[in-house]
């Protein structure tokens, strides 16, 4: 069992799906947790569940805001030594109908708060000896999507980034690596199945099997399997895994 009792992590995007599990599994394994999001309330219910947890407000696009989080989060903790960059969102329009300010928006989420969190907690990590940064990247880094651009896009990014930084820091015992979910059992695939119910008149059961489409095991991804992942790469034994995109996706992509 993986003792990450020494550590402390945070999840941004913590409140919900793919954030909370990870959180929850990172709890269990020792770690303290910070929970960051906009959210706050949220948050503050999660983090009560947690035996050592807090919950910090912020917007991870806010790069003065982002500092002030970090640093009141080592406040309590100590220096952040494990980071998820999990918050993300992924609204759908076809090309000709995507604005600049909706790929602004995408771009800004899912991939300049990646690079602004992970500035925020390398010094702390470099300080401590030990990092794991652990980016939620997505198929849509790996491959294309159709009707979600920006989102593809912004996710072949986190993935290029990652392996950038993978490679200058290979020499610390810092690591870097991306986990890439193919569509996953979260409230954003439900919003996703309610939006194609409503547009098309397809059942609830057609509507999903249209999201696993793509997947070979005809399924989503769940996510405590994606939470497993991301506590074996925090493991001492993942400590020569770095600058990968690990794909979780029943074999969608090989």
């Amino acid at each position: 069992m993986t003792d990450l009792a020494r550590q402390h992590a945070v999840v941004t995007g913590g409140g919900t799906g793919i954030g909370k599990a990870i959180a929850k599994r990172l709890a269990d394994a020792g770690a303290a947790i910070t929970l960051m999001a906009r959210d706050e309330e949220r948050l503050q219910a999660l983090a009560s569940e947690l035996p050592k947890a807090q919950a910090i407000a912020v917007d991870i696009c806010d790069e003065a805001a982002v500092a002030t989080a970090f640093e009141q989060a080592a406040k309590r903790f100590g220096p952040v030594t494990i980071l998820v960059n999990n918050a993300g969102i992924a609204p759908s329009a076809p090309l000709s109908k995507t604005s600049f300010e909706m790929w602004r928006k995408v771009m800004a989420v899912n991939l300049d708060g990646v690079f602004l969190c992970s500035m925020a907690a390398l010094a702390g990590m470099k300080e401590h000896g030990f990092g794991r940064i652990i980016n939620i990247a997505s198929t849509a880094g790996l491959k294309g999507y159709p009707y979600v651009s920006a989102y593809v896009a912004a996710k072949h990014g986190v993935i290029g980034l990652t392996r950038a930084m993978a490679l200058e820091l290979a020499r610390t015992s810092i690591t870097v690596n991306s986990i890439c979910p193919g569509f996953t059992d979260t409230d954003i695939v439900r919003r996703s199945v309610d939006i194609i119910m409503k547009k098309t008149g397809r059942t609830e059961t057609e509507a999903l099997a249209e999201l696993a489409k793509d997947n070979p095991q005809k399924r989503l991804i769940t996510p405590d399997e994606i939470a497993a992942q991301a506590l074996w790469l925090c493991s001492s034994d993942a400590g020569s895994i770095t600058g990968q995109a690990l794909a979780i996706a029943g074999g969608e992509v090989m």
